[in-house]
């Protein structure tokens, strides 16, 4: 092999056509070729060819031509972009001639809209108190239910409710009645429809009064025998059956207190060995209605809430007012410390201060030395912070004395002795 310049070329010529060099070398300086004319030209560019016509865009297909029913049946698919493209183009055309169409149109397409909102459709559950409420504050009942009536006809409405719900097998569900006597609790064992047939043989004591009659005529006025001889007189278990009767009795006591006039509410009621006015006596029967709704509502594992904090604050005001009076009878059963002090009607006497906390609470100034007595602050010996709900399980003999009590300062005697007392007001 040759070291000249055709030896050189015909070198690079092999390593191109081995393809050992990829990037080509310096191009030699015209001096090393001597004569210019030997200078390796390029090669000549290759004809480039004619470029190609520009293609035009395929245009949409025309909108098809279709009936008018046809595009009318449409509009929901429309609406919900569930059409073909040419269907669409269709359905688009119309809409630009036809406004009956072009209306439906968009009353759908609200309609779409609603249905993929973030927000819950579940209803408000609210919904009917607000509906009820805004109806009567626009048009009020000719003749209105009393407010001290209020209560009751609350709390049946939320018991029926649950009734409502339950099933047929959870009226034979067992339920415990608890109350307490003396210096202990006491229990009866009974079934849901029994709680009704014992809440619909006390209520009559209020039928009775007004006139309305007996539904156990003959039968004793204490709520507790009054039971026992309802329970006695039926040989089947009560059913579901039992609901009707109530419920209708409950609604006759309050259109008769309804129409009856302001002065009934001093109407008394016996309770055999007690009564109360007319007004106090519905509102003690609307306390009973909510503590045995909440038995049930144990018994079948159903949520119930305490009453509203209005309705609560007048049941805690009647046990407040009942208290002096339980607290003599036990003083004269020797079950609570004696008197401390003479006291004559309307005049102070020592007091214990009963705070109650949370929903329907307030401040009250229970006399401790004789029912006619005032209570008062300066005379308070005593002071008890109870929870509203748990001062009305207190009540209702769900509590027992010596655990109701959150907070206590003062007399312990006086303390215990209306603690006691409290839970002298339940009953059967």
């Amino acid at each position: 092999m040759s070291g000249g310049t055709d030896g050189r070329d015909e070198e690079g010529r092999e390593e191109e056509v081995r393809g050992a060099r990829r990037i080509p070398g310096p191009r030699p300086p015209a001096d090393d070729f001597g004569d210019l004319s030997r200078v390796p030209l390029p090669p000549p560019a290759q004809p480039q060819p004619p470029p190609e016509a520009a293609v035009p865009a395929p245009s949409a297909p025309p909108a098809p031509v279709l009936p008018h029913r046809v595009l009318q049946a449409l509009l929901g698919a429309w609406a919900l972009a569930a059409c073909s493209p040419e269907e669409a183009a269709a359905v688009d055309a119309h809409l630009t001639d036809c406004v009956p169409c072009a209306e439906e149109a968009l009353r759908l397409r609200d309609a779409v809209g609603l249905l993929h909102t973030d927000r819950s459709l579940d209803l408000d559950p609210l919904l009917r108190a607000r509906v009820l409420e805004a109806c009567l504050n626009r048009r009020p009942a000719k003749i209105p239910v009393p407010d001290w009536a209020a209560p009751y006809d609350a709390e049946t409405a939320r018991l029926d409710a649950l009734l409502r719900d339950i099933a047929d097998a959870e009226w034979h569900a067992p339920v415990r009645l608890q109350w307490f006597e003396g210096e202990r609790p006491v229990s009866r064992r009974t079934t849901v429809a029994g709680v009704i047939g014992h809440l619909t043989t006390v209520d009559a004591l209020i039928g009775a009064a007004l006139g309305l009659g007996d539904p156990l005529p003959g039968a004793p006025l204490t709520p507790t025998a009054r039971t026992e001889a309802y329970w006695a007189s039926t040989r089947v278990p009560p059913t579901r059956a039992v609901r009707g009767p109530w419920r209708e009795q409950s609604h006759t006591l309050i259109r008769t207190v309804s129409f009856a006039g302001r002065g009934v509410a001093e109407l008394s009621v016996s309770y055999g060995d007690f009564a109360l006015p007319l007004q106090d006596a519905l509102l003690d029967r609307a306390f009973e209605c909510w503590v045995h709704a909440w038995d049930i509502a144990q018994a079948v594992d159903y949520p119930y809430e305490p009453p509203s904090a209005g309705h609560l604050h007048r049941m805690i005001d009647l046990a407040v007012r009942m208290l002096p009076a339980a607290l003599a009878v036990r003083r004269r059963s020797g079950l609570a410390g004696p008197a401390r002090q003479l006291v004559t009607a309307g005049s102070p006497g020592r007091s214990l201060h009963l705070e109650i906390e949370g929903s329907g609470g307030g401040d009250w100034y229970v006399a401790l030395d004789s029912p006619a007595a005032l209570g008062s602050a300066a005379h308070s010996v005593a002071q008890v912070a109870l929870d509203g709900v748990e001062f009305c399980r207190l009540v209702a003999g769900r509590v027992q004395p010596v655990e109701a009590a959150a907070g206590q300062r003062g007399d312990r005697e006086a303390i215990r002795d209306v603690l006691f007392a409290a839970a002298s007001l339940s009953r059967l």
